[in-house]
């Protein structure tokens, strides 16, 4: 039952971001970039981590995801920190993607060529 929850709401998540493509006629940059600050709200008001616990895989790996974790390692750090911590907590826990992505960003940039 884990399994048909966490498709189901990733899948709506997925929906909600093909109806912004095709009715409201946004880029994929707007989409993406709405996503995150959905998942961002979300988590502001600790919503993202109700629906985490309902959906499990189902609302970690979709894109609002990265919003949750942008706000809430900003809220965690900046409680032990101060208004310093806001500015890494948004790194500790991002980090790991963020080098990621980087990284076979530029491996798949050396073995490709581009057209054009």
């Amino acid at each position: 039952m884990n399994y048909i929850i966490a498709f189901t709401v990733g899948g709506l998540i997925c929906i909600v971001g093909q109806v912004l493509l095709d009715v409201a006629k946004m880029t994929p940059t707007q989409v993406l970039s709405t996503l995150v600050v959905a998942g961002a709200v979300l988590d502001g008001f600790h919503l993202y981590d109700r629906l985490i616990d309902f959906a499990g895989a189902g609302a970690t790996i979709p894109i609002t995801s990265f919003g949750h974790s942008l706000v809430h390692g900003a809220m965690a750090e900046g409680e032990r920190s101060g208004f310093l911590g806001v500015g890494m907590g948004i790194f500790e826990i991002t980090s790991a993607g963020i080098s990621s992505a980087i990284l076979f960003s530029f491996l798949v940039a050396v073995v490709f060529k581009p057209r054009g």
